[in-house]
């Protein structure tokens, strides 16, 4: 018996073609997750640029805020620096903080000391929880936002009666200290003005001015250009910002560096809400393992509702290892049949059809060394995978051909 020479092994693995087909789906998925993604970075960069920037005539800037005050002779600076701004406290100054949040912690302490007992009144712009605790003690944010966006004033303070309702509706604030709670939605007040306590401001207040002060605002909407013409949104803006002669708008910038010892990791950026819900994500993750992992008991065979002959089950089973390119396997499953049916028929176990120790020696003696040597039979029946279908087919013709020789009588 001859055998064919067999070729390199061909593995089960799919071509890059075949790679492409199944992924170019998720493939394109991901191409449009990106595009839209950029597209909305791209949409709300454009209507965000200059945000709460004085200088800025977008709709969500605030030069309009900053031409109204200059028309009643209140000049406004943009500083970008704490240091600059700590510099430009007084007691004929207000310090209009845009965004506390992005401000360290040492920076909020630093920036608190100066304004305390300067005279002048210090505007703070929907700072979160962590923030308002530092730069007005004594004031506590709520987690819980306002659920409407334009608020009745509720409060003796002069300048949000003479406004009227106005979009403070943001942040909900509330503190023991005295002072006026304006604003309130579900009894937390959007607005506070905490008077100085300090005997400085006072005595300076008394020489030059009114009182020093901290004002608690807790939404941006009343700053914006596109939201000032609404309500009592002017009026307000107007008097928090307007009841000294100078107004200084720090903006936090990158050249704003804060201490080494101080700086921020990436968590610590994050909000406490997605801190939140990437835990319940892994518990949900967890919980949904437990469940599709639990036990289903032994399987229990069922017959079939119609009968299927088993060429079209060969047949099933050969298309889809010919779709895989999976020769190696179609290979072995053809010598594994053919040595099981061989091995009874030259008086060895079964249990021992897959050793060539107990099946080889067996063989040859029953073919009488006339149809091939020990090698040929060892690579016919152990041999490597076939390199190509043709060998495959080869193959498969001479274990027909060795298993009619040993049936032979």
């Amino acid at each position: 018996m001859t055998t064919e020479a067999t070729l390199p092994t061909t593995a089960a693995s799919p071509t890059a073609r075949q790679v492409w087909t199944r992924a170019r789906g998720i493939a394109l998925a991901l191409v449009l997750l990106l595009v839209g993604a950029v597209a909305i970075a791209v949409v709300r960069s454009d209507a965000r640029h200059g945000e709460l920037d004085p200088r800025s005539a977008d709709p969500y800037g605030s030069r309009a805020v900053a031409e109204l005050l200059a028309d009643r002779g209140v000049s406004t600076r943009v500083v970008t620096t704490l240091a600059e701004a700590r510099a430009a406290t007084g007691p004929d100054t207000t310090l209009l903080v845009a965004v506390p949040d992005l401000l360290t912690e040492r920076q909020q302490t630093g920036l608190h000391s100066a304004t305390t007992g300067s005279g002048g009144r210090t505007v703070l712009v929907a700072p979160g929880g962590a923030a308002v605790e530092r730069l007005a003690p004594g004031v506590t944010a709520d987690p819980a936002l306002s659920v409407d966006s334009t608020l009745a004033p509720a409060c003796d303070l002069p300048a949000a009666r003479r406004a009227g309702s106005a979009d403070t509706g943001g942040i909900r604030y509330s503190t023991h200290l005295e002072g006026d709670a304006c604003y309130p939605s579900r009894r937390l007040a959007t607005l506070l003005r905490i008077p100085d306590p300090s005997a400085k401001a006072s005595a300076e207040a008394s020489a030059e001015g009114p009182p020093g002060d901290t004002v608690v605002l807790g939404a941006r909407d009343i700053l914006f250009n596109n939201h000032l013409d609404e309500h009592g949104n002017a009026s307000l803006a107007l008097q928090l910002l307007g009841s000294r002669d100078h107004l200084v708008w720090y903006l936090p910038s990158l050249s704003d560096l804060p201490d080494p010892d101080d700086e921020r990791g990436f968590f610590d950026l994050l909000p406490s809400g997605w801190l939140w819900g990437t835990l319940q994500l892994f518990i949900a993750a967890a919980l949904a393992a437990l469940w599709r992992a639990r036990r289903l008991g032994p399987l229990v065979p069922e017959k079939l509702p119609v009968a299927i002959r088993a060429s079209e089950t060969v047949e099933g089973r050969a298309r889809l290892y010919r779709k895989a390119n999976a020769r190696d396997r179609a290979a072995t499953a053809l010598r594994s049949a053919t040595r099981t049916r061989l091995a009874p028929l030259v008086g060895v176990p079964v249990a021992q059809a897959d050793s060539p120790e107990s099946l080889l020696p067996a063989l040859s003696a029953h073919l009488h060394g006339a149809h091939g040597d020990g090698q040929t039979l060892h690579t016919l029946l152990f041999g490597p995978p076939p390199g190509d279908d043709a060998a495959l087919i080869a193959l498969a013709d001479q274990l027909d051909a060795l298993e009619r020789e040993v049936r032979r009588p």
